[in-house]
């Protein structure tokens, strides 16, 4: 039990490091709905460890009335976990996510619908997944590594990486950029490739035309 209190004043603790706006630990407790989240899943998760299911629902269902999170009694939460807003967070029931892993608002953990058994996602320590990530599947977020604003992920992510986009690919591993061709002034545009597309098909055209003029003479 002593080990459980401990591991509730680190959550405490965890938004001080992580939150500039946290004033005191009175107002952490009374006001913040990702440590109530998380709290609530610590008391839904030991239910669910001890095979009281329904209870354990119950607990992470008005959990996520009071706080639009949605962590599921099943996932398995490591320490020093810290969601900041927190609004929209669904984590599903075969996570597994490691110690100071950081979420932010409308970040999903969850599944592709294809698969059984683990079927949702791995994260490992120090993670941070920025707000709007998708990451979906049995697929693992390596140590250190960081998700980017809106990013889809659907593979493995190395360790100490950093992903952005749709689908998610690892624009920066140790320290060293990876996809040169990902810079915003060499970002594709699809309406150039379209109008460069047209340009080349009117010559076409124009070749024909001019063969079949000369043709008729």
């Amino acid at each position: 039990m002593g080990g459980f209190f401990k591991m509730l004043k680190e959550d405490v603790n965890v938004v001080f490091d992580q939150d500039p706006a946290a004033r005191n630990k009175f107002e952490v407790v009374l006001t913040y709905s990702g440590l109530h989240a998380i709290w609530a899943h610590r008391v839904a998760h030991a239910c669910y460890n001890k095979r009281l299911f329904f209870i354990a629902r119950v607990i992470s269902q008005i959990s996520r009335f009071f706080t639009g999170i949605e962590i599921h009694p099943g996932a398995k939460i490591g320490r020093r976990f810290f969601i900041d807003h927190g609004m929209g967070v669904v984590i599903g029931e075969t996570c597994e996510i490691g110690d100071n892993v950081t979420l932010f608002q409308g970040v999903t953990l969850g599944g592709t619908g294809k698969e059984k058994g683990k079927r949702h996602p791995t994260v490992k320590n120090n993670a941070l997944i920025a707000t709007g990530a998708k990451v979906l599947g049995s697929i693992t977020i390596g140590e250190n590594s960081k998700v980017g604003a809106g990013s889809v992920v659907l593979h493995d992510i190395p360790d100490n990486s950093t992903v952005v986009g749709i689908p998610g690919k690892v624009v920066i591993q140790d320290g060293k950029k990876v996809r040169k061709d990902l810079d915003h002034h060499n970002l594709p545009d699809p309406i150039s490739d379209k109008l460069t597309s047209m340009e080349a098909e009117i010559d076409e055209l124009k070749k024909e035309l001019k063969k079949l003029k000369e043709g008729v003479k």
